[in-house]
């Protein structure tokens, strides 16, 4: 199947209930095709789900209500299987693979590493992304306009919005210089956004200390080498790995009265 639409989008909240009505309309379509024809009896369509790990319920509750608005029931003709990879990148390949092996109608992937690992697992079996920082340069998709293959979903446009981000920034902490970065330099779609990021604190005239954050088991070695260099702020770039740990890092910024902005939400957060 040919997926021919790649939508572009604002930076959107990762499971906000917007961008679920619009994957539920992909959903839709991708799984239309399956059942232009007559439904056999009993059809039951299943759909892998892949992800770092689940979903916030308000996020996955507005995927099923738009799921059983088209008359797919969960639990009657419709099956998700699940697979987390709880932090752990280097999971992808293989958790795509058991999705691909009893071969579901269509996965849903959440984070570009998933995407990659589904698309290299699959040429044929649709695969839904609900959110991509940078389709183009993470080799997930030819072109916006012409993605070609089996890949479609939403684009948040991620990388043209770190300058701006920084310039928030510097309007909220005056005399800002130093700023200290949380970033996945594992994920291939944050190296255009790092890139991004560096030449808008260049024009900014502001010191990025970055910290590599490929695991949860490197959170905390991450946040205690942020306390040694005493930023002024601190900028949080996109990953699904990094917001399973927001909590940490909300008490972490609230501890060193820290300006702290997260880049998937629109959230900046105060010091405390």
């Amino acid at each position: 199947m040919q997926c021919s639409a790649f939508h572009p989008g604002g930076s959107v909240c990762f499971f906000a209930l917007c961008a679920m009505r619009i994957l539920t309309l992909a959903l839709g379509l991708l799984v239309a095709p399956f059942t232009a024809q007559v439904q056999p009896p009993g059809k039951v369509y299943r759909i892998g789900f892949l992800s770092t790990d689940p979903p916030p319920a308000r996020g996955w509750d507005a995927l099923l209500d738009g799921l059983r608005e088209r008359g797919y029931l969960e639990g009657q003709n419709l099956v998700f299987e699940r697979r987390f990879s709880e932090g752990k990148a280097e999971r992808f390949p293989e958790l795509a693979a058991e999705l691909v092996r009893p071969r579901v109608d269509l996965i849903l992937v959440i984070t570009t590493p998933a995407a990659l690992a589904a698309k290299h697992a699959t040429q044929t079996i649709p695969i839904v992304m609900t959110s991509a920082i940078d389709p183009v340069g993470a080799g997930l998709v030819a072109s916006l306009a012409r993605p070609g293959g089996n890949l479609t979903g939403l684009s948040t446009l991620v990388p043209e919005l770190s300058g701006k981000r920084l310039e928030l920034l510097k309007e909220v902490v005056p005399g800002l210089t130093r700023v200290a970065v949380l970033w996945n330099a594992e994920n291939p779609a944050n190296a255009s956004v790092w890139q991004e990021t560096q030449a808008a604190a260049h024009a900014l005239g502001l010191q990025l200390h970055a910290q590599d954050v490929r695991g949860p088991q490197d959170l905390g070695g991450a946040l205690a080498l942020t306390a040694q260099v005493r930023p002024e702020a601190l900028l949080v770039l996109g990953d699904s790995l990094l917001y399973m740990h927001e909590q940490h890092i909300v008490e972490f910024a609230t501890q060193y009265h820290l300006r702290a902005c997260l880049a998937e939400g629109h959230r900046s957060w105060p010091a405390g």
